[in-house]
């Protein structure tokens, strides 16, 4: 088995002059190639070495994306050490805190925009030895140092101690640890996640039994890097082939970087883009707003070629089959409409998405398949490497995660942990090289996560007869009717914010009621132009009746004879619904810095809003506090 180290060094060996690393600082991308990569690292390292740094010691990495990320993560694991790979969007002091302290990191490494985030906490660091600063600012102690400073110092160190260099590499074993990545924490103190240089090169070996990448391909890594999905199918899997990756060109601020996504993609012009549920909602609703532009004609021309491509694709599974043969015509006269155009705005060479990250609502995957630029779904654990499955493009069907990887057992079993039978539903447990080691410092859940080998995953989903896994949702997360019955909303959840313009965010729960009840963050805007073109004042009571009622309607369309009806069991659909006045965020800590709902943070906040609806009153939508949190939201007062 093969280390990290390994695994590097022969991509390099085979892809020299290659391109690895795009970056753009302004004046458009430039490349670094496998060779420059490896002479970056290799000085990165010494340094390292030459500030004393041994095997198995932790050195934090604090970095939007950019080619000294990957430099300095190689260069952290070539000198022996483990990456704590921290994410940028964690902006509250304790998270930060904790982690450094908890994995005893003797360095941490961060880029200008994220530097502050360790001066103010810098007193609570004891463990702390050095701050080495990736851009050129001022420092204000003796602790900051440069990159440029350390790499120099690693040249000496080449030049002196070329021999411990080599033998400090050669010690590096497949079991030492590469990273601990930390879980978001949402419930208690954040878990550190001990992946293995096994782990990683298994689960690298796994992920190319699911996805194809040559040594022409490129990507854009638009996701975190840290992010534990474009950590090992971006940066690792496509080094591997002697692919290239590019990061987006960053700002002075996070929201400069991100306008310059769709400048930065037309310019990469990747073949394929890893994606997250978030992101794939915003690409949607661009491509929706520029043919709304267009006018009403054309928005009902797109409509209509969407339905021709959804008929002919099916589930993917049974695409073309049968009578859809007879659609292929006109899905071919619906892309060279539209279709067609919509991928040029991708650069033209786009050929899939692979989606991970969370659950992607099956309308977002029939919306891309038919575009011509399928999002791949798959599912995974930062606890797994973290691929565990994924549809392909030889292989899927829409609405499941595809097919296991190879090289990994997976089955589904009951609360006794015995093995259940294609189509029963029970918890996804997995064994494999890939599995992490265990938790930092945290023996009780580790023990808790890992039984005989196998790593219990939390998840509730099946295996269908052809061997697509279908995963439902977090265990945690489960509707409980009064019956025992258990049902996961995250599914609904999704559907009910992508699939309706007046719905922003929504939670359901129910635990052991006789019905289910949702917590509703309206779209304000959408709310208050549907409201004028009535004729009616949004603040007005007859304005606020009039949006309680429309936002009961889009409940309603998931009723059977209804346009949603037949997608959701109809004895889990919301029979009481509450207006909340402000959406969920980072910064009132409703939303976790990886963007997803802290489901436990909101039942608790609206714990008496819940109780409500559990009422006769609370059951009729138009009644006081709707109206209330509902003139919050519209007016702000």
């Amino acid at each position: 088995m093969k280390t990290l180290l390994h695994f590097f060094n022969q991509s390099v060996e085979r892809f020299y002059n290659n391109i690895y690393l795009w970056e753009n600082q302004g004046g458009g991308y430039q490349g670094t190639t496998y060779r420059e990569t490896s002479e970056q690292v290799y000085r990165f390292a010494a340094g390292l070495m030459a500030l004393g740094i041994k095997r198995g010691d932790r050195i934090a990495l604090l970095s939007e994306a950019r080619n000294d990320w990957v430099i300095c993560e190689f260069g952290i694991l070539f000198s022996g050490a483990v990456n704590v790979p921290l994410s940028v969007r964690m902006n509250e002091p304790d998270e930060v805190r904790f982690r450094l302290n908890h994995s005893g990191a003797r360095i941490v490494i961060v880029s200008a925009l994220q530097i502050n985030k360790i001066r103010q906490i810098r007193p609570d660091l004891p463990q702390l030895e050095k701050i080495i600063v990736l851009d050129d600012i001022p420092l204000i102690s003796g602790d900051e140092i440069p990159l440029s400073a350390v790499s120099d110092s690693g040249d000496l160190f080449l030049a002196n101690h070329r021999n411990l260099f080599n033998e400090t590499i050669a010690s590096v074993t497949p079991d030492d640890y590469a990273n601990i990545s930390y879980t978001s924490g949402t419930t208690a103190d954040p878990k550190g996640i001990m992946l293995t240089h096994r782990n990683y090169v298994t689960n690298i070996e796994q992920g190319y039994s699911l996805m194809d990448i040559s040594e022409n391909c490129t990507t854009l890594l638009i996701l975190p890097w840290d992010h534990a999905f474009a950590h090992t199918a971006g940066i690792y899997c496509f080094m591997g082939k002697g692919a290239s990756i590019a990061s987006v060109q960053s700002g002075k601020t996070p929201l400069e970087a991100l306008k310059n996504l769709p400048k930065n993609i037309r310019e990469i012009r990747p073949y394929l883009l890893l994606s997250v549920p978030a992101i794939a909602k915003n690409f949607k609703k661009n491509i929706e707003k520029t043919i709304r532009a267009k006018g009403s004609f054309t928005e009902a021309l797109f409509g209509l070629a969407l339905k021709i491509a959804y008929s002919y694709q099916g589930n993917g599974w049974n695409r073309g089959r049968g009578l859809k043969l007879l659609l292929k015509p006109l899905l071919c006269v619906s892309d060279w409409l539209f279709f067609r155009k919509i991928r040029e705005g991708f650069g033209g060479r786009l050929e899939f998405f692979i989606g991970g990250g969370a659950l992607l609502d099956i309308e977002f995957q029939h919306f891309f398949y038919a575009i011509g630029i399928p999002m791949m779904q798959g599912y995974g654990l930062t606890e797994a490497s973290p691929f565990i499955s994924s549809n392909s493009l030889k292989s899927h069907k829409l609405g499941s995660s595809g097919r296991v990887a190879a090289n990994l057992e997976l089955k589904i079993v009951d609360e006794h942990g015995t093995a259940l039978l294609p189509e029963e539903k029970g918890e996804i447990v997995v064994r494999g090289d890939n599995v992490m080691a265990g938790y930092w410092m945290n023996d009780e859940a580790t023990r808790n996560t890992i039984k005989n080998g196998w790593l219990y995953t939390g998840d509730l989903g099946y295996l269908d007869r052809d061997g697509f896994l279908y995963v439902m949702g977090r265990f945690k997360s489960l509707l409980i009717a009064d019956d025992g019955e258990k049902y996961s909303p995250e599914g609904m959840e999704e559907a009910f914010a992508s699939q309706s313009g007046f719905i922003e965010q929504c939670i359901l729960f129910n635990n052991q009621h006789a019905y289910t009840v949702a917590l509703v963050v309206p779209n304000k805007e959408s709310l208050q132009i549907s409201l004028r073109e009535m004729g009616l004042e949004p603040a007005s009571s007859e304005g606020l009746k009039a949006a309680l009622k429309i936002i009961e309607l889009q409940f309603q369309e998931y009723r059977t004879g209804n346009k949603y009806g037949s997608m959701f069991p109809q004895r889990w659909l919301p029979a009481a619904v509450g207006i909340l006045e402000e959406p969920f965020t980072e910064e009132n800590h409703l939303l976790n810095f990886q963007l997803k709902t802290v489901r436990g943070r909101v039942v608790d906040k609206y714990s008496q809003r819940i109780d409500y609806l559990f009422t006769p009153s609370g059951k009729n939508i138009v009644n006081d506090i709707n109206m209330a949190s509902l003139r919050i939201l519209l007016t702000g007062k």
